[in-house]
């Protein structure tokens, strides 16, 4: 049996929240980086984490400047962040110049210490850094939907040693000629969102209560099939709340607040599907395997992802418009629920996930040498 090098990694997500994120803040990215980190460290790696000061991490070491995480002081009177008539301009600079400060403190510390790779969330800020140092290896993990002026961004600052981690095919479509070095679908612990064979009698929508969740064609279309539906998300307020959602509020179109992470399987699990009517390229939906970890179906347009996540007629259903979202609701029935499970378990856990990084992060430092 081949031995697998032992690399020593640098990585980053942001400077905003310590890591894990504070109670009552959920950040998919985050979840991704955290896991990604103490995996490659429980089989054998140097993982150097760079986080703000509280981040706690079962890795080689957390670095944190002695920076606190900005989420925790800007709301401070005596800094004066969110006041004057330009504040969103200069809260903006803020945020970026509390990563950028990670970003060069990871970068001067890879190169006194020697690192093999660096990995790294928040791509637009790090590419700068990258394009300066070409010879240090770095593997960005894309999150969001590459829309066309992240594609051009993308484009001017590309070069050799920076490469794409893809979390789906799907996601790939406006820039299909990045330098991808793999598609490494999203990973969940298996143990936090435990199977359920027998649900309640609801729905459930669970998420960001904005637009593009497609909140309000949930509460259509339980509605037109008359099920009964939960709402969680971040507590919603505004013109998109007071007029699609609030107004529908009665004993079976009920909202159940905001969630914390570790509860929300109580809501999956008793769920008969989860409604995922999203306007936008999901570029992958972790609800999604969350939900079919514990046995509740989903069903979602056919955007984005869905394909590669979900297996049609199998673990949910992929719909083109309300109509059809009705009508897969009136036969969810058919799913067996087991069938949800066992798909996340084969290609959507953990495991699987911190496998792919390894395999990206191992192949990338072989060329480098």
């Amino acid at each position: 049996m081949v031995k697998k090098k032992k690399l020593k990694i640098g990585m980053m997500i942001t400077g905003h929240y310590t890591v894990p994120e504070p109670k009552g803040i959920i950040y998919a990215p985050m979840l991704i980086a955290k896991a990604v980190a103490e995996g490659l460290k429980k089989r054998g790696h140097e993982v150097y984490f760079f986080a703000p000061e509280g981040s706690k991490l079962k890795v080689t070491k957390v670095i944190t400047g002695k920076v606190k995480p900005l989420h925790g002081i800007s709301g401070k009177k005596n800094l004066k962040i969110l006041s004057g008539p330009h504040a969103k301009t200069e809260t903006n600079k803020l945020f970026s110049l509390w990563d950028q400060y990670f970003i060069s403190l990871m970068y001067k510390t890879a190169i006194k210490e020697k690192f093999d790779i660096l990995h790294t969330h928040p791509l637009d800020r790090v590419m700068p850094f990258a394009l300066a140092f070409q010879k240090i290896p770095v593997v960005y993990t894309v999150h969001d939907p590459i829309y066309p002026w992240r594609a051009e961004v993308f484009k001017m600052f590309s070069s050799k040693n920076q490469h794409f981690v893809s979390i789906s095919n799907a996601q790939r479509k406006p820039a299909p000629k990045l330098n991808y070095a793999a598609t490494v679908y999203n990973g969940i612990d298996l143990n936090l969102f435990p199977f359920n064979e027998k649900p309640k009698d609801s729905l459930l929508f669970l998420g960001r209560i904005i637009p593009v969740k497609g909140v309000d064609i949930a509460v259509q279309a339980s509605l037109k099939a008359k099920e009964k539906l939960l709402i969680a998300g971040i507590p919603a307020e505004g013109r998109y709340w007071d007029k699609k959602i609030k107004p529908y509020l009665n004993k079976d179109i009920r909202y159940v607040g905001n969630i914390p992470y570790n509860l929300t399987y109580k809501y999956y699990n008793q769920a008969k599907a989860l409604l995922c009517p999203i306007r936008w390229e999901e570029a992958f939906g972790l609800t999604f395997i969350e939900a079919m970890a514990c046995g509740t179906p989903v069903i979602t347009f056919d955007r984005g992802s869905a394909r590669e996540v979900i297996a049609h007629g199998k673990t949910g259903f992929i719909v083109k418009n309300l109509n059809g979202m009705v009508k897969a609701i009136k036969k969810i029935d058919q799913i067996n629920r087991k069938d949800c499970r066992d798909r996340v378990q084969e290609k959507f856990s953990i495991e699987a996930m911190i496998d792919g990084y390894e395999k990206v992060f191992l192949k990338i430092a072989s060329k480098q040498k």
